[in-house]
């Protein structure tokens, strides 16, 4: 399928992308006059003749350059399927990006991307804390294929970077910069556009070094790391993206060049979407910023209300820096909002932590977050169990610290049920 550059226009002007999100790149005469895209519930695809489908194939593998103008074509839902292509397009309009790949989850669009990059010798020099699973895929997978993490701090600034970059070895072999920023669950930021101009400072012209961001706790909304100069933008889509914890899901956007890369690997790890989480993540795209912008006002009450307790000693939220703190102008120069994400300190440890978790009757305990429904955990034991207990304690993941996603609810509410939790702490 392929979508019309006009239906981007009227009159000459761009439509944003929360109204592409509602038809962009599909057409209702494509299937019977039907308003929403159907789920192409299939496996493979006909060829209209033994040409097309040796033409389909060349391109599929790499075996001929692309003629100007030419797609490929529809083969099996392994490599391509219609409701893909689509979402793919529509996922790109948020970050800007010249083209999409879309994942089964988060995680399998992380190391998806990073394996189709890194090689045996490179170094991986990755912000800290990431979520536990990507921890355990720096730390304890990627050295299997002689792949070497090296972490930073992310609240340690572009220094804490330069001098880890400072061993000529470490800069020799940089494969690729890898940050989650916000930092979860402690919300540091790292500067995208300084990480970025790092990252092209050590590439030659044997070898690129990539910057790739995980944006998955301020979603598309609210940061865009490709305009900030980064390579590749990774989402758990599973989170805000998707946003109704129905589903699971992930996604890779950049340079066309590059995805083609990812894209290629995706088809032979088999790490793609399915076609039914493809239309439900159409169906979510179209609310998207009605929820992600509800969901971060809703958080600036929680915040406000968890700082000025006296049961909290310390609240890790974007919307509370001040001018004298070194993160404010990252925050400022990147970040359009705050976004839904809350981690506090607790007066006390895990047992008051718990005590507050198992008291909340509201907001429920569980893991994942960007949903429409608020949610609490305690990463040092969920989230980020599997972290090394010294490095979590470093990273500022303490046994009092808890995090919370902020849903779509009345935020006095979500008050009401954390003020009676904390009392019972």
């Amino acid at each position: 399928m392929v979508k019309r550059k006009s239906e981007a226009f009227i009159n000459g002007k761009a439509l944003r992308p929360e109204s592409l999100m509602m038809g962009y790149g599909y057409h209702p005469e494509w299937s019977e006059g039907a308003i929403k895209c159907p789920i192409f519930q299939t496996s493979t695809f006909t060829f209209k003749n033994a040409e097309e489908s040796k033409a389909f194939f060349e391109l599929a593998y790499g075996l001929r350059k692309r003629d100007p103008n030419e797609e490929l074509g529809l083969i099996y839902s392994r490599l391509n399927n219609p409701d893909l292509e689509i979402l793919e397009d529509r996922l790109a309009l948020w970050d800007d990006a010249e083209a999409g790949a879309v994942f089964s989850s988060g995680m399998s669009a992380i190391s998806t991307t990073l394996l189709s990059f890194l090689r045996p010798g490179d170094v991986i020099l990755h912000s800290e804390p990431v979520y536990g699973g990507t921890d355990y895929l720096l730390k304890q997978i990627l050295p299997q294929f002689n792949i070497r993490p090296i972490g930073f701090l992310a609240n340690g600034g572009i220094e804490a970077i330069e001098r880890v970059l400072a061993d000529p070895d470490v800069a020799h072999r940089l494969g690729m910069i890898y940050l989650e920023i916000p930092a979860n669950p402690t919300n540091a930021l790292v500067d995208i556009a300084a990480c970025a101009a790092l990252a092209q400072r050590r590439s030659s012209s044997e070898r690129r070094g990539l910057l790739a961001v995980d944006n998955t706790f301020l979603g598309p909304l609210w940061q865009q790391p490709l305009k900030h100069g980064a390579d590749l933008a990774l989402y758990s889509a599973t989170k805000f993206i998707g946003g109704h914890s129905d589903l699971i899901a992930g996604v890779c956007l950049g340079a066309a060049d590059l995805i083609a890369h990812v894209k290629t690997m995706r088809t032979i790890m088999g790490t793609m979407a399915d076609p039914w989480t493809g239309w439900l993540l159409m169906r979510s795209l179209e609310t998207l910023k009605l929820r992600m912008t509800s969901q971060m006002k809703n958080a600036r009450y929680v915040a406000n209300f968890l700082a000025e307790h006296p049961r909290v000693e310390r609240v890790y939220y974007l919307g509370h820096l001040v001018e004298d703190d070194p993160q404010y102008p990252i925050y400022r120069k990147q970040c359009s909002a705050p976004g839904s994400m809350i981690a506090f300190d607790i007066v006390g440890g895990q047992a008051e932590a718990f005590r507050f978790l198992n008291a909340l009757e509201h907001i429920k305990l569980a893991v994942s977050l960007g949903g429409t429904e608020s949610l609490a955990e305690h990463p040092a034991t969920m989230t980020h169990a599997d972290v090394d207990p010294e490095e979590r304690i470093e990273m500022g993941i303490t046994d009092q610290m808890v995090r919370l996603s902020v849903g779509i609810e009345h935020p006095e509410d979500l008050i009401a049920d954390l003020e009676q939790a904390l009392a019972a702490a």
